[in-house]
């Protein structure tokens, strides 16, 4: 079993004290079934592995969802965006089990059609600080389920205390994703493949700095479990 997690380059220089790398560990991963990949990989192929994470970074390009640049704040890079929109769709080609955080979450969400607020400070009015100021393990606010059915229902029930480091967000829901988590001021939190997809789960959050806590754990924890599910079945199809 292998996961490729997308992160930057900054990111991916830390290695092993990457906190994707550390999070993944902690729900069960081995060292070397974690493989930190940038925009800069060559000939990277997403069907080479057996899950996709897409982590959090920079802005996504506002020209992918149809809108012009419209504030200083938005800081994009459209390498990685092309990457990561070239690695969907191999992904979702082999049926591949995918996970979003944060700018992950965001950029599925344009995939898929769907729009975003450029910067809430200045787009919403939101009652809650989403980019929070505390150590990122900090709990700030939190999230209601509203899928009782849904993927992100088997981590945790009703509601679930989270971390918050974005100043954009899900605006228009993409076609093909629904809404399964809002914030307690209506932001979209989290959002799954709204068909047979096997595995699409995408939060807002940062999961990963807080994967000692139960949900977040157990979140990571199903995202692995169905990577080696579809190792297995690759392995049984070869």
């Amino acid at each position: 079993m292998k996961i490729a997690v997308s992160v930057t380059e900054k990111e991916k220089a830390r290695g092993k004290d990457s906190p994707y790398f550390k999070a993944l560990l902690t729900a069960g991963a081995r060292p070397e079934e974690i493989d930190l990949v940038t925009a800069a990989a060559p000939g990277f192929n997403a069907e080479d592995y057996d899950g996709i994470l897409l982590g959090g970074g920079e802005d996504v390009d506002p020209a992918l969802y149809e809108e012009v640049k419209k504030y200083d704040s938005v800081k994009v890079n459209r390498k990685r965006d092309d990457f990561e929109f070239k690695l969907l769709d191999q992904a979702r080609q082999s049926q591949l089990p995918v996970f979003g955080i944060c700018r992950g979450t965001q950029l599925i969400n344009v995939k898929f059609g769907g729009t975003l607020y450029q910067d809430l400070e200045k787009d919403a009015e939101m009652e809650i600080d989403h980019k929070q100021t505390e150590g990122r393990a900090d709990i700030t606010h939190t999230v209601t389920l509203t899928e009782p059915e849904s993927l992100l229902a088997k981590a945790f029930h009703g509601h679930c205390s989270v971390n918050s480091f974005h100043h954009q967000a899900i605006k228009r829901v993409g076609r093909g994703l629904k809404v399964t988590a809002y914030s307690e001021d209506g932001l979209v939190e989290a959002v799954e493949a709204a068909g047979d997809y096997p595995y699409l789960v995408a939060v807002q959050w940062h999961p990963e700095e807080i994967a000692d806590q139960p949900e977040q754990k157990k979140m990571l924890q199903q995202f692995i479990q169905q990577c080696r599910r579809t190792a297995e079945q690759r392995g049984k199809n070869a």
